[in-house]
């Protein structure tokens, strides 16, 4: 029954999905959630590919496409595109980890926020799109591909550096406080990859290069500019690293 806890707490805490009233909240509930986190990212892979092949039936792909992206969007409530712009807001503005860490709490959305959420959907629109000229089956591993392992990724930053926020006021607060356990972290690395294995190539492995790198490229700019992370720098990362993915998965079927 403390399975079934935990996925409801990780789906509250990531969508707008109703969970249950008889799911208890409790911190440790949250801190133990994590390793469904990349099992969440599946999830919404897949309703976003349900969304999209409904949407195919109708319309051009291209909206399909978008109406694909917006109903990610919609269920997250935009909680990852938010932590990418206050993120950018952040780094773009500030010049000291003080001064980054006081824009980062600012809810207002700045010039560089907004211009890094345009791109970043911009981004994922045409890689997406080159990606359907794959196939749709392609196309549908790579979207869950995408959710998953970018969460993954992202919640890696927990074990690997220190959160540098007021904890107090923080509504991570629960996952900031939670401890490196292989526990966690098996059940989660299990989640984040087994998209892959649903490829036709399995050389599909290979895009976990560019993609760890990328992620742990963020992680060590993260400490060197304010010594750890925050929340919306496990955001910044979810949304950076599913574009790397989509990405990666592009030049590996044009080159290899």
């Amino acid at each position: 029954m403390r399975e079934i806890y935990l996925f409801f707490t990780a789906l509250q805490f990531f969508t707008r999905v109703p969970i249950p009233k008889w799911v208890p909240y409790k911190a440790e509930y949250l801190q133990d959630s994590r390793k469904y986190f990349p099992f969440i990212g599946i999830l919404l892979g897949a309703i976003t590919c349900l969304f999209f092949y409904i949407s195919k039936q109708v319309f051009s792909v291209e909206i399909a496409i978008l109406i694909s992206m917006l109903s990610s969007i919609f269920i997250t409530g935009a909680f990852h595109e938010d932590g990418l712009a206050d993120t950018f807001d952040a780094f773009g503005g500030g010049y000291t980890p003080e001064k980054i860490l006081t824009i980062m709490k600012d809810s207002r959305i700045g010039t560089y926020g907004t211009v890094a959420v345009i791109l970043s959907l911009a981004l994922k629109f045409f890689f997406l799109k080159s990606i359907y000229l794959e196939g749709d089956y392609q196309f549908y591993c790579s979207l869950i591909l995408g959710h998953s392992l970018s969460r993954f990724l992202a919640s890696t930053m927990v074990d690997l550096l220190p959160y540098v926020q007021d904890l107090d006021i923080s509504k991570s607060k629960p996952i900031a406080n939670t401890k490196f356990a292989i526990g966690q972290f098996i059940p989660g690395l299990i989640f984040g990859l087994w998209p892959l294995v649903f490829f036709r190539d399995q050389l599909v492995f290979l895009i976990l290069f560019p993609s760890i790198a990328f992620a742990l490229y963020l992680g060590w700019y993260f400490r060197r500019k304010i010594g750890g992370y925050t929340g919306d720098c496990l955001g910044a990362t979810q949304q950076m690293t599913e574009i790397v993915i989509y990405a990666s998965l592009i030049v590996l079927w044009k080159f290899i």
